[in-house]
């Protein structure tokens, strides 16, 4: 697609890019691109990975079967904030 774009129409096309822009958006433009591409490229990484490694999953693991243990509700008067902020002590 660019390939055919000789220099003179390379240097329209940066001129044209700078003045859309400004030059002081333009680092922070390419940034922002950059990390996008960085975080696209280790999510599609990431999605293969967890594709081979279910492939490679052919039996199925143990499941522990007792229940979980509920968590008791706090005290009367006091939020959930305030219970976790408190510390144990001892008798």
């Amino acid at each position: 697609m660019f390939s055919n774009l000789r220099g003179s129409e390379w240097l329209i096309l940066i001129l044209l890019i700078v003045l859309l822009f400004g030059a002081r958006r333009l680092p922070d433009a390419a940034r922002g691109l950059g990390r996008s591409l960085r975080i696209f490229k280790a999510e599609t990484k990431g999605l293969t990975d967890s594709q081979s490694d279910d492939e490679q999953a052919a039996e199925p693991r143990a499941v522990d079967d007792a229940p979980a243990q509920p968590t008791p509700p706090p005290a009367a008067g006091q939020s959930d904030s305030q219970t976790s902020k408190q510390t144990p002590t001892q008798p």
